[in-house]
This record gives C-alpha cells, structure tokens and sequence, in this order.
C-alpha cells in the first residue's frame, strides 16, 4: 500500500500564541492551526520537520540545527515565561545532510551560533506539541536548489522508513496595507493571490515560474519555504486546500494543508528543461553588450584565461570601442544575484575592456559569493550597465530610484547603488542601503551624487 504524505504551510505571528498576545487577534489563522493540529495528530508522526524563515540562514548553505535538543522562548517579545523544549531527531537530520551532499546540494549542521528556537518554529510548535523536529532553515540559493532539497528530505526520511510531517513556516506578503507596519506595494496583493491560486490548483509548475521581483517586492517570508515543500510532495499525486487566509495587520496569514499519494512523474526535469529553454530564448536575444560580458565571463570560468579585446565589426557597436565610461557587471542565478562588480568611473581605455574585467570580477571576486563555477554557466543570466558621469546633489529630493542611481561619499569611503533595482521603494532606502555599502553612518558628513545607467540585459 503507497504511503500518503503530508505537509502544511503554516503563518508565525507571535500575536496568535496567549502571553505575547491575547491569542484571538488572528481567529481564522487560530481556527485553521486546530485543524492542522487534528490532522496531524490523525497521522501520529514520529518527526515533524520545520521549515523556518527565521532559523539559520546562509547565501549557499541549507542549514540543519544539530544536536539532540533544543529550548526558546518569546522574550524578543515580552513574554519570556512563554518556553519550549524539544528532541531533535539528530538520526534523520544526519541522514538529510548525508542524502543532500551524495546529491551535490549543500546542507547540513554547520555554523548554528545561537541553538535557540526562533520563533518561525515555536509559534507552529504551540499548537503541534510535536515529540521531536527537526529544524531546517533557508538559503540564498536559487528556488530550484530549494525544490531539489525538500525532495531530498524526503528521501531521507523514506530511507529510514521514518514517518514524517513537514511543516513550512511562513507568512505572505507584508505590504498589504498602507498603514500596516511595512506599507502598501500593489504586488502584495497580487502575490498572496497568485500564492493562494498555485495551491488551490496543486500547482507546483506554475509556482516555480514566479517572478521574483514580485516576491521582492511583496516582502514576503514564506516563498522558498512553500517551495522545500512542494519539492518534498514531488513525484506524487498531490491536492492542496487553502484553510484560511487573512490579513488583519497588512501581514499576509495563509495557512493549507497538502496531502500526496501515489506516484507521478517528476517535475524536476521540466523544471529544469523550462529553465535552460527560458536562458537559451534571453542569451538568444542579448545585445552586443551582453554577448561580450558572456563571452569573457565563460571563457575565464572554462579556462581562467581573460579574452583579448574585441576587434572591430559591425556587430561591435562603435561606443564599445570608442568611448570609457564605468561599467557594472551584474550575474544572476534564477533571480538571485551570483556576483556584481563594477567602476563607478572608466578604468580602461574602453567600455569593451570595461566589460570584460568587471565581468571577470563579477564571477571571482565578488566577496559576498563563491567563484562561480563552469557547471553554473548554463543557469545564469546577465545584465551590463553603462553608467553616466555622476553628479553632485545638494538635496535627495533631486533622486528618482527609477532613473537615478546614487553614490554617497564620506572623505575615501564611498557606497553607490544602481537605480531601477527590485525591491526599492524609496529614495530614504536607497541612500540608507548606499550608506551601509559604503561603511559610513547616516550621521556622519556625507555627499550625494547622482548618474543614470544605460541597461542592457
């Protein structure tokens, strides 16, 4: 008899748990976590796995709590005599991290400086009074390699015969009113409703082609870990209910059950021939810009040889070759940002040149990443931005985040941002960002400038 798995996306608002609130602020959520509890104890799991936004995250990196227990309480929110104390099921944590690294997916127990329960986890841990958990927090990488992990969490606990529910933490959107904490964008709304339709229809195809600047710019907290659980039901027959939905504070609360039975073919391999169609048709249609930054930058990977300057050709736009300007080099993988590296002025004689060192740079010195590496070449995408002179600004009034980047200046420290970037809703945030990039504080002496960007992608 085929096994039926189970699984359910959960929301954490502290206020729903009596002693951080009076516990009947959130009712629909408060009703739909019952249920969720009723139907997890119909299936008397040995382990509930705990998917958490808020637990140790790392850019390249699933991280696994170990050890064999663990305790937390809600004194970040006044209420530190609200405690928890659980068992770790350290064999299948163990397990999880043996099957990812056999896979080529980087997870497991390393790093975790604080063993405390983070609230992602004790808020679904009030109602589920689990025996054990494991807990399981996000990456930076991209949706697909968390698909490819919830799938092997499964595979884990299959292997040990162990009987499992997972658990994905996670609220919606958090711009969903104008006076909620975190204000209005209008792909708030949109993003929940989407989220609410992929589950409705079982809909784990058209869930992985999201946008991600509508996740972006949704402020949401929830995708990727929706995500591990859709990969966790992959191969199986799977139906999705939405319980309840609602957002009292401008936060989106969604809370669905998930169960799978049977057996179906993988959607792994579409995904990942839809993602290598979708690269080919833009790689396709790159401008001469972009072919150049591609060209240097898969040439140094596969070989670590910089390409000789480009010779002249109709296919050479005159400007490359002709005219120096900075030059920002931009890498992504999936929708999440592999490597940026660039000159706020010329450093070359030309923009090609331009091009190709920054975009060498962009994929092997960017600090914040690892070198990419040649079997990535295939899922990356990129972008080159010819920047302007830039111009010093008296007021941030003179800012637009759409058509002006800004370079904040502090004796030799110096932070730019590019305009028009995902996410940004303000000129405020834009010079609070460029501030941190450049280490100066906003009450320090600083210069504004501003340049706008020729973009090519």
């Amino acid at each position: 008899m085929k096994k039926t798995w189970k699984a359910f996306l959960a929301p954490h608002p502290p206020l729903i748990v009596p002693g951080v609130g009076k516990g009947d602020e959130i009712p629909a959520t408060r009703d739909a976590y019952t249920r969720v509890a009723e139907e997890i104890r119909g299936e008397n799991p040995e382990t509930i796995i705990i998917i958490s936004p808020h637990s140790v995250c790392y850019a390249d990196y699933f991280h696994i709590s170990p050890g064999t227990s663990a305790t937390g309480d809600f004194g970040a929110f006044r209420a530190p005599h609200v405690e928890f104390s659980v068992r770790y099921d350290d064999e299948l944590a163990n397990r999880i991290g043996a099957v990812a690294e056999k896979a080529g997916v980087h997870a497991g127990n390393l790093g975790e400086r604080n063993a405390g329960l983070d609230y992602g986890v004790m808020v679904p841990l009030y109602f589920l009074q689990s025996p054990q958990i494991i807990r399981v927090g996000l990456s930076g990488l991209p949706l697909i390699d968390h698909y490819r992990f919830g799938m092997i969490v499964r595979k884990a606990a299959d292997a040990l015969g162990r009987n499992v529910v997972v658990v994905a933490s996670g609220d919606m959107s958090h711009k969903l009113k104008a006076d909620g904490p975190y204000g209005f964008a209008k792909e708030g709304p949109a993003h929940d409703a989407f989220v609410k339709e992929c589950i409705e229809r079982s809909d784990f195809r058209s869930l992985m082609a999201v946008d991600p600047a509508l996740c972006e710019r949704a402020a949401e907290c929830g995708f990727r870990s929706l995500v591990i659980l859709a990969g966790f039901m992959d191969g199986l027959r799977t139906q999705g209910r939405v319980l309840s939905y609602e957002c009292p504070f401008g936060v989106g609360y969604l809370t669905a059950a998930f169960s799978g039975d049977g057996d179906e073919p993988s959607l792994l391999p579409v995904l990942l021939d839809e993602r290598k169609a979708r690269l080919a048709r833009k790689r396709a249609t790159s401008d001469p810009y972009v072919r150049l930054a591609i060209n240097a930058i898969e040439r140094f990977v596969r070989t670590g040889k910089i390409m000789a300057p480009p010779a002249p050709s109709k296919d050479m736009p005159a400007d490359m070759l002709k005219k120096r300007a900075g030059v920002f080099v931009s890498v992504k993988k999936d929708g999440v940002l592999r490597g940026c590296i660039g000159t706020i002025a010329p450093a070359r004689k030309n923009i090609a040149l331009e091009i190709i060192e920054n975009g060498v740079s962009a994929v092997s010195r960017d600090p914040r990443f690892p070198r990419v590496e040649e079997e990535e070449l295939d899922s990356l995408v990129y972008s080159v931005d010819i920047l302007s002179s830039p111009e010093s600004i008296d007021d941030p009034g003179a800012l637009d985040i759409v058509k002006y980047g800004v370079i904040v200046s502090c004796g030799n420290r110096r932070g730019l941002l590019l305009p028009n970037l995902d996410g940004m809703d303000s000129v405020e945030e834009q010079i609070s960002i460029a501030l941190r990039k450049g280490g100066i504080q906003p009450y320090e002496p600083y210069t504004l400038e501003r340049f706008e960007v020729e973009r090519h992608a």
